[in-house]
């Protein structure tokens, strides 16, 4: 059997040293055979980008004539319609940004300044055949040693470009990858900066250039063309949306069963669908994580766990969450993880800066980078989205277990405990926990919101917790109305739970005998309003026996459940 070489995204390497491969070279013809001169492909991290670019840049470049060995008995390798032709015909540029980032814009210019110099320092052969004049050899010589001005490294993909055509006397072609960190990097902080250098870096290279067969670029999003692609025309864009390239990043169904059958885990195939299938992109279903389903290969015996993360979509969700206003936010979050579907319009031009004001572009950001996926098209721009599988579930829950421990200060024992107590039907301790919850989180919340609103927070660290072992649902029909919060046990032995939702105010100069007389009544009401309209109605549907009927009544910032002693 062979061996998996993890993390490595040299093709060369991995076929020279036969280590395993999941042929996806039939992405190089797609490439060739595409009408437009430059490509750009987002799509999610670790779903095979590098690799796909790093097999462009061999079967390309003019260097590796003697090395038809590296794609013999690979698909491309039996093409036809002048496939074969563009092998080992053209120089090649390729660059990487994809760890161009750092905490501020001069640390994230030296780092992509340092992949320029690399570039520069590969083909500094170059100099040595008298077709640089003397400025020329003077600016690639300033590159090498980190002296050149800022226009210089704008214009050096272009540049190179030029050097290598004359040397050559054959076109280019100009392989850029992650070409968004530096901006996704930036974001907050020097956003501004990585943009005008990008742009300038990019429109060189690609708009215009007489020297270039083609371009082909990756990352996760697409950047307005307003903002880094103005003035492109001859760049196609080719997105998670689109039907080309849409099986060509990520394994699909049947390529999945092969890596299990040849690992001989092929016993574990359903619940490696449960984790980390679930994805779509174009027309193509089924796809799985290829990062996810490699490590699990390679350290199965560890059991299911989430493998992949997509750091500065976290950051962004965790910074959301933290918002006053973002009861709307938690409460959609609520109903993906329960398993729905959400309706939203997904924009592919990308603006970050445009997340300040327009927060319902955080789900466009969601489904470009692997959080959410494509359920459905129902509308020109409209798509119903969910959460392709587990492993993403599970990171949603990490993340709000996160920001409810970490930025909101609920202990997570406390956030357990409290859940339990409401799921073994010990209402006073569930009481006592869930009013100690409510009075610390409160402040983070706009205190003249609905209850309601403030419960939906909660109910996200609810699920965080519990959210394995119950269905989560709030404001649907049941019965003859519409109940707030529905517990629905996997386990029909266990506890379901239904949950109605009162307010009232108490005056100014109210007595404790009356106040507490008119709170005994609302939770009565509300109890009333759970039997009346039989709000249990789906849990005795769903074949549950045990039902706890549960009003809460919010009096400012307090919950009550169990009503208080009235004289």
């Amino acid at each position: 059997m062979k061996e998996l070489d993890l993390g490595n995204s040299d093709f060369k390497s991995v076929i020279e040293n036969d280590y395993y491969f999941v042929d996806k070279s039939m992405f190089v013809s797609e490439v060739i055979k595409t009408q437009n001169q430059v490509i750009l492909l987002p799509r999610p991290r670790r779903f095979g980008k590098t690799l796909n670019l790093s097999m462009l840049q061999y079967y390309f470049d003019i260097n590796q004539a003697d090395q038809a060995n590296l794609f013999e008995g690979l698909n491309v390798w039996a093409s036809e319609d002048g496939v074969r032709d563009r092998y080992a015909k053209y120089p090649v540029i390729f660059i990487s940004f994809k760890d161009a980032k750092d905490d501020h814009w001069n640390g994230c210019l030296e780092l992509i300044i340092e992949e320029i110099v690399d570039l520069y320092r590969k083909h500094k052969y170059l100099l040595d055949h008298g077709i640089l004049d003397e400025s020329e050899q003077m600016d690639y010589m300033n590159i090498i040693h980190k002296k050149a001005q800022s226009s210089t490294y704008k214009r050096s993909l272009k540049k190179l470009s030029e050097f290598l055509f004359r040397f050559y006397q054959q076109k280019v072609v100009i392989l850029v990858d992650e070409y968004d960190t530096p901006i996704q990097s930036g974001y907050n902080r020097y956003y501004d900066e990585a943009i005008s250098f990008m742009r300038n870096l990019l429109s060189g290279a690609f708009k215009d250039n007489k020297y270039l067969y083609k371009g082909v670029i990756t990352g996760i999003l697409k950047v307005s063309k307003e903002s880094i692609f103005s003035g492109l025309n001859n760049i196609g864009v080719f997105s998670i949306l689109d039907e080309e390239f849409s099986d060509q990043f990520g394994f699909s169904d049947h390529e999945v069963r092969d890596i299990l059958k040849d690992f001989n885990v092929s016993d574990d195939y359903e619940k490696v669908k449960q984790w980390y299938n679930g994805y779509k992109f174009g027309s193509a279903t089924d796809i799985y994580n290829p990062w996810s389903i490699l490590n699990f290969v390679v350290k199965h015996k560890g059991g299911f766990k989430p493998f992949w993360i997509n750091t500065s979509s976290e950051d962004l969700l965790r910074g959301s969450l933290k918002e006053h206003d973002a009861d709307y936010l938690r409460e959609q979050l609520q109903q993906l993880i329960n398993g729905e579907r959400i309706e939203k319009t997904i924009d592919e031009n990308f603006v970050f800066p445009d997340l300040e004001t327009d927060k319902e572009l955080l789900w466009s950001l969601f489904a470009f980078s692997g959080y959410l996926t494509i359920d459905q098209k129902v509308g020109i721009t409209s798509y119903r989205l969910k959460i392709p599988n587990y492993e993403v579930k599970y990171n949603f829950k990490s993340i709000i277990i996160k920001w409810l421990s970490g930025d909101m200060k609920i202990r997570k024992t406390l956030l357990e405990e409290t859940t339990r107590h409401l799921t073994n039907n010990e209402i006073v301790k569930f009481e006592k926990g869930f009013r100690q919850i409510i009075g610390d989180t409160f402040s983070y919340f706009d205190t003249k919101a609905e209850p309601e609103n403030v419960y939906q927070a909660y109910v996200l660290g609810l699920l965080a917790v519990i959210g394995d072992d119950y269905i989560i649902r709030s404001n649907r029909e049941s019965g003859e109305g519409r109940y707030d919060i529905l517990l629905i046990p996997h386990d029909r032995t266990k506890y379901g739970i239904v949950i109605e939702i009162k307010q009232i105010s108490r005056e100014k100069n109210e007595t404790d005998e009356s106040f507490s007389k008119k709170l005994a009544l609302k939770i009565e009401e509300a109890k009333k309003q759970i039997e009346q309209n039989q709000y249990y109605m789906e849990l005795i549907d769903c074949k549950v026996e045990k039902i706890i009927q549960l009003p809460i009544v919010f009096v400012g910032k307090v919950p009550y459940i169990t009503p208080p002693w009235v004289g």
